[in-house]
């Protein structure tokens, strides 16, 4: 898998989507750990980022009527938002191992 080496574990909820975790282990060589039921603090990275979608969908909004090119659209934003976790680098720069580099005169 083109991805495993920038993984090294994963921590999900305990929904049926990750029924074949110890597959998804094998091919990435990664642990993966259960959160607790009823315990988001156990994943907080992934609470947060559903609060950032939430700007761009809302509870309201019916999520198979979602078009892939908007979906696309709000990934990039996303993406490319700096995060004061990644020292205000965005999470692409971080993933790509891209550093901004201050101009010198």
């Amino acid at each position: 898998m083109p991805l495993a080496q920038q993984v090294q574990t994963l921590t999900s909820d305990r929904g049926s989507e990750f029924a074949e975790g110890a597959f998804i282990e094998r091919m990435l060589g990664a642990a993966m750990y259960m959160a607790d039921p009823h315990a988001p603090w156990q994943r907080a990275r992934n609470e947060h980022l559903n609060g950032l979608l939430r700007q761009y969908f809302p509870r309201s909004r019916d999520f198979s009527a979602i078009e892939p090119d908007e979906i696309q659209r709000v990934e990039n934003l996303l993406n490319n938002r700096p995060r004061k976790r990644l020292k205000y680098l965005t999470p692409a720069e971080v993933f790509f191992n891209h550093q901004r580099v201050a101009l010198q005169g």
